[in-house]
């Protein structure tokens, strides 16, 4: 039988796609008697505040319409962000070299949490580089992972925009 998270995504990846963006993940959270639907939404050029309402709205139909889940619940929909979690092998393959902050489920070698830049993937493995050392982990293992933002080079890349911005500036008063 599929696990509520498994049932909740087919139901929901269709909605998404039909609104021309992807699904990127999915949590489901129950704490007690709160429960809360977390969906990351991801799109080509990037995810607005329209498109999560737009997919907020959608879902919420079909979940009003459908019932999945007993009782109240919160949805929560956004884009992945800068810290985007992985969540399958697809994932971790399109952030081979990136560096990413991971928790396994069952410790390893004495350890749940590693930091390392993903090397490759081969089948449901993901192999990360930890301080010299790889490490092969199964993907089912990894209880979450997320990309580590490359904060220097944003900032970096900021602050060449604003020059040109000023540059630019510069010479339409010049032409003047």
């Amino acid at each position: 039988m599929a696990s509520k998270q498994e049932i909740l995504h087919n139901m929901i990846a269709p909605i998404v796609a039909s609104l021309d963006c992807e699904l990127w993940g999915l949590e489901y959270l129950t704490q007690g008697r709160y429960t809360t639907l977390r969906i990351f939404i991801d799109a080509p050029a990037g995810v607005s505040l329209e498109d999560c309402e737009k997919v907020s709205r959608q879902i919420s139909s079909v979940m009003d319409v459908e019932d999945p889940i007993d009782g109240e619940y919160t949805l929560e929909v956004s884009s992945p962000g800068m810290d985007r979690p992985l969540y399958t092998p697809t994932h971790y393959a399109r952030y081979v070299g990136e560096t990413v902050n991971l928790r396994l489920r069952m410790a390893r070698e004495g350890r749940r949490r590693f930091k390392g830049e993903i090397v490759k993937v081969e089948n449901e493995d993901v192999v990360i580089n930890v301080e010299g050392k790889e490490i092969l982990l199964p993907v089912d293992a990894i209880d979450k992972a997320n990309i580590v933002p490359r904060y220097d080079e944003i900032i970096s890349k900021i602050d060449e925009l604003k020059e040109k911005g000023k540059s630019e500036e510069k010479n339409k008063s010049e032409e003047k």
